[in-house]
């Protein structure tokens, strides 16, 4: 060919092209999976460029690649269970070495220039097109979580001192976040309503409402198979932390914001409510005398 590949940088395309097989096979499966023609068509054809960057590799180093199956089903099942744009982005933070090797390679050898062209653009450009229910609803899921984890956090915490009882405190708790997540729902479908038509305001509302209630399950769970409140209240505090922390790492790579500060904004207003909400629970306990 005119050009010679050292062994290191042969063992690395042997990498890259077992992984453009894999993810051949990935986006081929989720092609037949959507009832969305226009999302099906997208990933067969991200699906054939995958193959052809395998077929360039592979004048390269000679063999034939098999796919990762366990990668396959990996990836099938999270782009399934969590939505096509969440899958493919977070398989693609996996491509950044790839992405570096081809673009060096590309610098004399032609056929990588394309293919990091390849990588760096085309792709994303048709992910970027991809029409997925999911993201339209972000907002109004985010509204949910968030009003559920301030609210609910608080209330959890304030109780936790001024009943410390954990059935009473799991109970107050179910009962203050079902009506809260239907108040909340209720006030989602009216404010959208005046903007789209009945049809969306009614999902946008079902996100917020089922975003509260799932929040409020996870939160109020402790208290409900713990017997001691404190403890329970230390847990509920972990799981608002780790809610917090999977949804923004979710949005973060479907919506490819930043992690960090919206995680550390997110999770100061909600610990920060649950304090203050703390001190007043204590301070009633003490100020009315209530001793249950």
């Amino acid at each position: 060919m005119g050009y010679s590949i050292d062994a290191d940088t042969m063992k690395f395309l042997k990498k890259a092209q077992k992984n453009e097989i894999t993810e051949h096979r990935i986006y081929l499966k989720l092609s037949s999976f959507r009832k969305n023609r226009k999302n099906s068509e997208i990933l067969r054809q991200i699906a054939g460029d995958e193959l052809k960057h395998h077929d360039v590799l592979k004048r390269f180093t000679g063999t034939d690649a098999k796919p990762n199956l366990l990668k396959v089903w990996f990836y099938t099942f999270v782009s399934t269970l969590l939505g096509i744009t969440f899958g493919i982005k977070l398989m693609e933070r996996g491509e950044k070495s790839s992405e570096k090797v081809y673009r060096e390679l590309g610098e004399k050898i032609e056929e990588f220039k394309r293919l990091s062209n390849d990588e760096d653009r085309h792709e994303r450009e048709l992910v970027a097109i991809i029409e997925e229910e999911k993201l339209q609803y972000v907002g109004s899921m985010v509204l949910g979580l968030n009003d559920a984890l301030v609210e609910l956090t608080g209330t959890l915490a304030g109780l936790t001192f001024a009943l410390k009882n954990t059935r009473l405190i799991a109970l107050s708790g179910l009962i203050t976040g079902i009506a809260a997540s239907l108040s909340m729902a209720a006030s989602e479908y009216l404010s959208t309503r005046t903007e789209q038509d009945s049809g969306r305001a009614l999902k946008s509302s079902l996100y917020t409402g089922v975003t509260y209630i799932f929040t409020v399950a996870i939160l109020v769970l402790p208290y409900l198979f713990l017997s001691n409140y404190v403890l329970s209240l230390v847990v509920t505090i972990i799981a608002a932390i780790i809610i917090i922390l999977a949804f923004n790492f979710y949005i973060s790579v479907a919506k490819d914001l930043p992690l960090k500060e919206r995680f550390f904004e997110m999770a100061g207003i909600s610990l920060g409510v649950a304090i203050i909400s703390f001190g007043i629970g204590y301070l009633v306990r003490i100020f009315l005398g209530v001793d249950i």
